[in-house]
């Protein structure tokens, strides 16, 4: 029954609902090969409360026609948009703001070629939901890629480009930034929508992005956390086609240098 002045669906249960609506987004671009498995790993997330996007940029391959088929029988609603212009950031914004118009207020993001661990989706949401703007998460190698001493190479890089983040002089607070660095994967990202539309979205270009959004986000908020439950595997075929050498330089926001596009 509602009373006066009220709608179906409304009141404080409702509100809540609202207030924990939960998106995920992932871009992929020619990811045939292993959207398959981010998807089967978002299917067994503990907490399956969320709408997937999955946005196609640009793909020539079977890339939308998996995420179609695996929409059919997904434990959750699954939208898959096609973003024609090549580049992370556009896809990217391009989910996030599909998913903020279709009533998302919290958004969370990984990619194609990653897998979630399966307590991603309730970390994400509980930390969102506990206060935080922009919640980090933590990333390890994928197990099926490369052996110990490529996960261990892929470790050390990634300590080493949070290290220099938190030295590099243009990084300091002095500069207007409100929070200290915190290395920040977009592959493994929640956000508020609220803040998101406040700092102006995902930079609408190719990788690296990371970098660039972590920084908008700290010109207006003090509210990011690291959150060590938020866990997802990610990708090492990069030390592949760039050696050490080369992903060390995309992993301190130096670009594909000349390995031309980015091979994730």
């Amino acid at each position: 029954m509602t009373g006066p002045g009220s709608r179906p669906g409304s009141g404080p249960a409702s509100d809540a609902a609202a207030a924990g609506r939960l998106w995920v987004v992932v871009p992929a671009h020619q990811e045939a090969a292993r959207i398959g498995d981010t998807l089967t790993a978002l299917a067994a997330q503990h907490d399956t409360d969320f709408t997937l996007v999955v946005v196609d940029n640009a793909s020539t391959d079977a890339t939308a026609d998996i995420a179609r088929a695996f929409a059919a029988g997904a434990p959750f609603p699954v939208h898959v948009l096609h973003e024609p212009d090549k580049g992370v950031g556009c896809a990217v914004d391009t989910g996030f703001r599909y998913a903020m118009r279709h009533g998302a207020r919290l958004l969370a993001r990984t990619d194609a070629d990653c897998l979630p661990r399966p307590g991603w989706t309730a970390a994400a949401r509980a930390a969102l939901s506990g206060g935080a703007g922009l919640a980090c998460g933590r990333i390890a190698a994928r197990r099926d890629e490369h052996g110990p001493l490529g996960r261990a190479g892929f470790h050390a890089l990634v300590s080493t480009a949070a290290f220099f983040g938190r030295i590099r002089p243009a990084h300091r607070r002095a500069h207007g930034y409100l929070a200290p660095y915190r290395m920040h994967a977009g592959n493994n990202m929640a956000i508020t929508a609220r803040l998101y539309d406040a700092v102006g979205g995902m930079p609408r270009r190719p990788s690296p992005t990371d970098r660039l959004f972590l920084n908008r986000v700290r010109r207006r908020t003090t509210a990011i956390v690291r959150v060590r439950d938020m866990v997802v595997e990610n990708s090492t075929r990069r030390l592949s086609v760039y050696g050490i050498v080369g992903t060390a330089r995309w992993y301190l926001d130096r670009g594909p240098g000349r390995h031309g596009e980015d091979p994730r």
